[in-house]
């Protein structure tokens, strides 16, 4: 009974990896979605130091996926770091 056992188990091991194998690897041939049109707003994650006062903004959307830093006392903003 004890080695049925071990060979029932073992081909439920089997089966489970090849699926887990399988579904990862149908996930890396999946292409990636086409870039939104122009004009559209994209999710950012971006910050940005006035050099002047030290004011923080953090920006969520923008409508390039590289936005031009805001200005902030009359010059642009310095990046801080792309927020992960």
């Amino acid at each position: 009974m004890g080695t049925f056992l071990s060979v029932v188990v073992a081909i439920l091991a089997a089966y489970f990896i090849w699926r887990v194998g399988l579904s990862m690897l149908r996930a890396l041939a999946t292409p990636l979605p086409e870039p939104p049109p122009a004009g559209e707003l994209r999710k950012v994650k971006i910050g940005y130091r006035c050099p002047i006062c030290g004011t923080e903004v953090r920006m969520t959307v923008a409508t390039d996926q590289e936005p031009e830093p805001p200005r902030h006392c009359q010059g642009e903003m310095d990046l801080v770091a792309p927020i992960e």
